[in-house]
């Protein structure tokens, strides 16, 4: 939803989705906030705790059935397997989505990381629309007057139909806009720590082709995964700029996510967001 300066700061129970690229800010101005005030909901939490425990599960199990040991008491039920996500700790999900590659190198072969990965899209999509719910559970259960959704990165590929109209109607849209500064800062995160990503189909099979092309192999299975998500990244960055930018025109506003490190409290967040408003055409 668009809000005016004056709308938003009279806003009672005030509802925000925060929008952009991994690293770019969401997580550090959800701290920011009051803990007693608003009510944090993590979309990559919501994912790994609702809608992928199962499957994050099943392939622990694949391995451990495996080992003649574990695999025996797993089925005289002696011993049981649980996931341990929480907010600060989504290791498993992320283990889960994997690197395509060379399984020799702890890759994934083409089908089976395509499986995860419309797995993981298909729970982004229910995450979403179940914001509704937690913003009601949240004032009406646990008495929080305010409501911030921490989005996941992928998001953005989203069509109007499947989550947009929907958030937009419950809350404001904020995109968190990186500078060419930021967009740096990203780019050599990505190169020293490369980590598994959720991509569109269309987008990783058109960059698929050209990297086995420009380093001249024969299948992915010959990919080292993380060379992949290092070559690719830069390029998924450009491919979400126009689609967070084109969320944020039609839903909400743009902020500039420059500033989020010199914010301190409550009140700077607040006035970063108005900003934003008031920078909206």
């Amino acid at each position: 939803m668009k809000k005016t300066r004056q709308e938003f700061l009279q806003w009672e129970n005030k509802s925000i989705t925060l929008l952009g690229m991994s690293g770019v800010g969401k997580t550090t101005l959800s701290s920011l906030l009051p803990s007693d005030q608003w009510f944090h909901y993590s979309g990559d939490y919501r994912i790994g705790k609702r809608y992928l425990d199962e499957a994050i599960l099943d392939e622990v199990k694949k391995m451990a059935m495996e080992h003649p040991f574990l695999r025996a008491q797993l089925c005289n039920d002696s011993i049981y397997i649980r996931n341990n996500i929480t907010v600060n700790h989504l290791g498993p999900m992320s283990d889960f989505l994997g690197k395509i590659g060379n399984p020799d190198l702890g890759g994934l072969p083409v089908d089976e990381f395509k499986r995860r990965q419309h797995l993981y899209r298909a729970a982004e999509v229910h995450a979403m629309l179940d914001v509704d719910e937690f913003i009601e559970r949240a004032q009406q259960v646990y008495r929080y007057p305010h409501f911030i959704n921490d989005a996941g990165g992928s998001i953005c590929s989203f069509s109007d139909n499947e989550c947009w109209n929907h958030l937009s109607a419950s809350t404001l849209v904020l995109y968190l806009e990186a500078n060419e500064d930021m967009e740096e800062i990203l780019l050599e995160r990505a190169r020293r720590h490369p980590k598994p990503m959720n991509y569109e189909e269309d987008f990783l099979d058109h960059h698929l082709t050209e990297y086995l092309e420009l380093n001249d192999l024969k299948s992915a299975e010959e990919i080292v995964p993380d060379e992949f998500v290092q070559w690719i990244f830069p390029c998924l960055l450009n491919w979400r700029r126009p689609q967070y930018r084109g969320i944020a025109e039609r839903h909400g506003h743009i902020a500039d996510a420059s500033k989020i490190p010199a914010l301190r409290d409550q009140h700077d967040f607040l006035e970063f967001v108005c900003e934003a408003i008031e920078a909206s055409p």
